[in-house]
């Protein structure tokens, strides 16, 4: 059963970028003729999109025992203390305070984020960073999903 999920899409205003590298390989393509221009075009923009597409398919699901970000998946149980960042917390940790074995899920259109701390004497990084558009619906689910 799924508790929470969030999917850090990107926005829509950021598809119409895609059109910019399919009139470069339009304007390439040209003196092979139009048709090759237009075909050039039509596919450039077509993998632009997908691939903006597939960037922003990042998510993040909390079922009842685990929580999932990105590839990252880690069991309720080792996750620890959890800090909601506003726009300015999260670019600081994301830059200057950043720990460099950190485990991060980040967008940066996304402006705010929560930090959690990982337990464990075997925890492979000291914290995780995700970035979502609603830190404290995500900190009340995991208060709730760790009981």
């Amino acid at each position: 059963m799924r508790l929470y999920e969030e999917r850090l899409a990107v926005p829509r205003t950021w598809f119409w970028l895609s059109a910019l590298p399919g009139a470069m390989s339009a304007a390439v393509l040209l003196p092979f003729g139009p048709a090759a221009a237009a075909g050039g075009l039509a596919v450039t923009v077509l993998l632009t999109a997908l691939g903006l597409y597939a960037y922003g398919s990042a998510g993040i699901v909390v079922t009842g025992g685990h929580l999932t970000a990105g590839p990252l998946r880690y069991p309720l149980t080792s996750l620890g203390m959890v800090e909601i960042l506003d726009a300015e917390e999260a670019f600081l940790w994301r830059t200057r305070r950043a720990d460099v074995s950190a485990a991060m899920v980040l967008r940066s259109y996304v402006p705010t984020a929560v930090r959690i701390e990982l337990a464990g004497p075997d925890r492979p990084a000291p914290y995780l960073y995700l970035s979502t558009r609603s830190p404290a619906t995500l900190l009340a689910v995991l208060s709730f999903a760790r009981r």
